[in-house]
């Protein structure tokens, strides 16, 4: 199928694309790499009336590193954060070049972008999956000037989010180093979307579990959090025997808290079942994590990396 007709604008600015949505009214969608939005106009799933494209907006690209966490610019693409080596990000960070390998093949991430997966709020997106892990703030910018979103009442429900008509996500930031965190899925075909994901973090002090975060996608309308299951994860332990134990036990509270549906992909019990397995593997994968990066840590910074002075 083709999509519906629809008005073309291209933004030269931050601010001449605040007008155009602010001109257009709800009708109007943003499109940057063009890879979560086409699809769907293609099939006409979407039919937004006007189309504002951000993708020329250079001051949107980038990761750097603060004192206030990692930043991540809108339109860095998958492939930039896939490839970074910036040794501040990949110390602190190492889940999020990490995890870019799960999203389709190279093409899309290499159109794609952070802030576009993030605003487009599929639960089955890898980056909607992590910035809900790492408690990230999502940054917004209208015509009242900038608002900054935490991800816990970021994502409301199924391709919904809280942005505005008229607010353009300009960033993304990530608070606190995550040196111990992994995503794992399952898809039935590489570079399908995943039928559940699962991505854990881990608090290690002196390598013993103190704690940690668990997210899950695929059960749910937007990603989730797993309360029930992090619970579980403070058993103080640092035996590799042990560690399995626990991250069992809370694959299986993790399982057991979910809800979710039945469709073409499987059933609810089959989802069940993925958590379960998904969860312990990530959580094995979360404990090795930060001795994988200090074995094979690059030293450049490439071009698009950068730490702020």
């Amino acid at each position: 199928m083709k999509p519906a007709p629809f008005d073309y604008r291209r933004a030269r600015s931050v601010a001449d694309a605040l007008g155009l949505l602010a001109e257009l009214g709800g009708e109007a969608k943003v499109i940057a790499g063009g890879q979560s939005l086409m699809p769907m106009m293609a099939f006409r799933l979407a039919r937004p009336s006007h189309l504002v494209d951000i993708g020329g907006l250079g001051e949107l690209r980038g990761l750097w590193v603060d004192d206030d966490g990692l930043h991540i610019g809108a339109l860095t693409t998958h492939h930039q954060v896939e490839t970074c080596t910036d040794p501040a990000v990949l110390a602190g960070w190492p889940v999020l070049p990490a995890s870019m390998s799960w999203i389709g093949h190279l093409p899309i991430r290499t159109l794609g972008t952070v802030g576009g997966s993030v605003a487009h709020g599929d639960a089955l997106a890898e980056w909607c999956l992590l910035t809900t892990l790492l408690d990230a703030v999502l940054v917004a910018e209208g015509a009242d000037g900038r608002r900054e979103i935490p991800v816990a009442d970021f994502f409301l429900g199924f391709f919904t989010t809280a942005l505005l008509p008229d607010e353009l996500l300009v960033e993304v930031r990530f608070p606190a180093p995550a040196p111990h965190a992994a995503l794992t899925e399952y898809a039935e075909r590489h570079g399908d979307y995943a039928i559940v994901s699962a991505a854990v973090s881990l608090d290690l002090v002196d390598g013993s579990l103190r704690g940690g975060r668990i997210a899950l996608g695929g059960v749910a309308d937007a990603p989730v959090r797993v309360p029930e299951a992090e619970a579980l994860l403070t058993a103080g332990t640092t035996h590799p025997d042990e560690l399995g134990g626990v991250f069992a036990a809370a694959a299986d509270a993790a399982a057991a808290a979910v809800d979710p549906g039945d469709d073409q992909h499987g059933s609810a019990d089959y989802r069940r079942s993925l958590v379960r397995t998904l969860v312990q593997r990530a959580g094995v994968q979360a404990s090795v994590a930060a001795r994988a990066v200090d074995d094979d840590r690059p030293a450049a910074v490439p071009a698009g990396a950068r730490r702020r002075p």
